[in-house]
């Protein structure tokens, strides 16, 4: 069992609150974050695209093992991933992450490479926790 954590501080309320998000490895260590850098493009981070990184880091290491697995050795992965926030039930709703790929893999055939993604998409631990429609492109180069 492997567990990591994060945590946010938040002070004031509503929009002219401020917060920080920080990591256990450091990587985020007291960022900046609140309405502006969630709503309108103020530097800092917001969950959204917090979850986007997750996402898109998650299921390109899943699909690394999962190529390693069925036996390929060599190659790139680049995912990128778009979650959407909409305002719905009365407040606000992720509703879908869009997950991007480019894949450069030697040897691997099309149909293979599809199922190999398609597995790593739906059983990577971030897609399973998301209540969401999780969509792939994918984008195989010779």
């Amino acid at each position: 069992m492997t567990t990591r954590t994060g945590s946010a501080r938040y002070e004031g309320f509503g929009k002219d609150g401020k917060g920080h998000v920080s990591t256990q490895s450091g990587v985020l260590s007291d960022s900046p974050y609140g309405f502006n850098t969630r709503f309108e493009n103020e530097p800092g981070t917001n969950p959204e695209e917090l979850i986007a990184a997750a996402h898109a880091s998650c299921f390109t290491m899943a699909l690394s093992f999962a190529l390693a697995k069925a036996g390929f050795a060599d190659g790139t992965l680049e995912t990128s991933a778009k979650v959407t926030l909409v305002q719905a039930d009365g407040g606000f709703k992720i509703t879908k992450s869009e997950l991007d790929l480019t894949a450069t893999i030697d040897g691997i055939d099309p149909a293979q490479f599809e199922e190999i993604a398609a597995d790593a998409k739906a059983n990577c631990p971030v897609s399973k926790v998301l209540n969401a429609e999780i969509s792939l492109t994918h984008h195989l180069n010779p």
